[in-house]
């Protein structure tokens, strides 16, 4: 018995020491990792406490899509800042459909408030003050010669392909605007050859004809359209405030000018205090659903382009020209009294979209705004009727809360429609107006100037702002590739989701098959458009083509810009 309790208690006293020894190496740890000498920089005469972050729905939100804007901002490449923007969509945007030959009755409003402008109708341009006494008289009768034997070619001596196949039943808005891009092309080579020798920057000038311009943005502060609504009332925890709360509308611009001019360098900056006179426009809010004035929505890829693709050395827009033959077909089922105000509405959307797009090009876009003013030159004409507009784009803020409350505007200044001769009779021009041949020609004389001090892609990695400059040549090739294909907006392998009309009745609307089996995507609660760009298998790498060192990687890498594909690893 006494050897038992000997045996205890010797376990006892090495247990004691056990536990001794272990509270000292904790106590000698502690002090060695936290007894430091105090830091004056660490205190600090008030307390400096972690934001406190507003947990509503509505404000988690808000941080969301700033981070995502952000992350837009941070991206390196032109390219990968315009892939992103159509990451959310497999199928693409559910977009505003906007074409520069399809303006509807009283859109002028409209037009104003999704590219927030300011419009002023003037009778001379700004630059036309400064370009009046750059031209000789000798030049100038020499130019008009030129010009006065151009439209006797043109109206009198010339037979067109659009006469000859239509002879008996002839579009005069097709034929308008044939007749249009001739005396706009003769024009052009008449001032280029007659002014280059003495204009440097019309030397070094690119003239594009028949481009393709498109801009995609983003328009805040409308009513949420009826499936918005219906499908924000099926959601928990929404207020009727958020339910009724304006919903940001993707705009996509589609159009093609007759030619237009390109320039290293930006035209220079419009001083809109001293141009601005009274009776300016102001920009009121257009609330309401687009589909009321006539225009629809579909699905499409976001593009942005401004006529040409990026890495182009010429990069600033001067002039584009433009035809008018679609007020014809619009008489047919609009009022004639706003014709002026439909060219005023198309010069503002062609100009804001060529300049957005020229934007997106120096790292820009919808949600990241210009640090500087772009600037263009815009005519609309038929060749005798011509409208001459300067815009300044300011900002491209018009989403979400921007739309009511961002400070900046852009500006449009605008002729009404001039005559530059009354009639063309036989091999003589009658009533030739000098006054608007001299604003025509300074267009072409405004000199392009560089911006001092001014960084032009402040969002951009400088050296390494394109995709072509990228060091990897898997990754550049792989982007490159995937660029091209999404900016031709080619129709997908898979036709998209449809939901047929006998399940909208049956099934949707009035639910009289519950026996069925839940097959279908609007019976699990899946929104197949809500598809992302990168949710697909890629592509499979043969057991015979996988590198030595790596057979076990089945599928290709890809590099989506702020992407992380589900099969980035290999599935073994």
């Amino acid at each position: 018995m006494m050897a038992v309790v000997c045996a205890l208690r010797e376990k006892v006293v090495h247990l004691i020491k056990l536990r001794q020894q272990c509270v000292a190496a904790i106590r000698n740890s502690v002090k060695h990792n936290f007894s430091v000498s105090a830091n004056e920089a660490e205190y600090t005469e008030r307390p400096k406490y972690p934001p406190i972050l507003d947990l509503s729905r509505r404000a988690i939100r808000e941080r969301k899509e700033r981070e995502w804007h952000e992350k837009i901002r941070s991206l390196e490449t032109v390219e990968e800042k315009l892939f992103a923007l159509n990451l959310p969509r497999y199928y693409g945007w559910r977009s505003l459909m906007l074409t520069e030959g399809h303006l509807l009755y009283d859109t002028f409003k409209f037009f104003r408030y999704i590219t927030r402008t300011q419009f002023s109708s003037v009778e001379e341009l700004p630059f036309s003050f400064e370009n009046n006494g750059t031209l000789s008289d000798n030049l100038f009768n020499k130019i008009k010669n030129d010009v006065q034997d151009a439209l006797v070619l043109e109206y009198k001596c010339r037979r067109r392909k659009e006469e000859l196949d239509g002879r008996n039943n002839l579009d005069e808005g097709k034929m308008e605007n044939a007749v249009a891009a001739s005396v706009i092309k003769q024009i052009n080579r008449i001032l280029l050859a007659n002014l280059s020798p003495f204009i440097p920057h019309l030397l070094t000038a690119q003239v594009d004809f028949e481009p393709r311009v498109e801009a995609f943005w983003f328009v805040g502060g409308m009513e949420p359209s009826r499936r918005q609504r219906k499908g924000r009332e099926g959601m928990k925890f929404l207020t009727k405030e958020d339910v009724e709360r304006p919903a940001d509308r993707p705009v996509q611009y589609l159009g093609s000018p007759v030619l237009q001019l390109r320039h290293e360098l930006p035209l220079p900056v419009v001083n809109t205090g001293r141009l601005q006179p009274e009776g300016v426009s102001s920009i009121e809010h257009f609330q309401f659903d687009p589909r009321v004035l006539g225009y629809g929505f579909t699905h499409r890829n976001g593009t942005t382009i401004p006529g040409f693709w990026p890495g182009d050395d010429c990069e600033f827009g001067l002039t584009s020209f433009h035809t008018r033959g679609h007020l014809y077909h619009r008489r047919e089922f609009c009022s004639t009294y706003d014709e002026e105000e439909a060219l005023h509405s198309q010069a503002i959307l062609a100009s804001y979209a060529w300049l957005l797009a020229q934007a997106c090009y120096k790292g820009f876009s919808t949600y990241n705004d210009v640090t500087y003013p772009f600037v263009t030159q815009t005519v609309v004409t038929n060749g005798q009727l011509w409208s001459l507009y300067t815009y300044q784009l300011n900002t491209t803020l018009v989403h979400s809360e921007y739309a009511l409350r961002n400070e900046e505007c852009n500006f449009c200044w605008g002729t009404a429609p001039l005559k530059l001769f009354e009639e063309v009779q036989d091999t003589e021009v009658v009533g030739f107006n000098d006054k608007l041949l001299k604003m025509i020609i300074a267009l072409y004389t405004t000199a392009p100037q560089e911006r001092v001090g001014v960084n032009l892609r402040p969002y951009l990695k400088e050296g390494k702002h394109l995709v072509a400059l990228i060091d990897d040549p898997e990754r550049r090739e792989w982007l490159e590739t995937r660029f091209k294909h999404m900016y031709s907006c080619r129709p997908r392998m898979r036709l998209p989701y449809e939901l047929y009309h006998w399940e909208k009745i049956y099934k949707v609307d009035h639910k009289t098959r519950p026996m069925d089996a839940r097959r279908r995507p609007f019976e699990l609660g899946i929104n197949p458009f809500r598809r992302q760009y990168d949710e697909h298998v890629p592509e499979y790498i043969p057991k015979s083509l996988r590198p030595e060192e790596d057979k076990k990687t089945k599928w290709k890498k890809t590099y989506y810009p702020l992407s992380e594909n589900v099969y980035k690893k290999s599935r073994k």
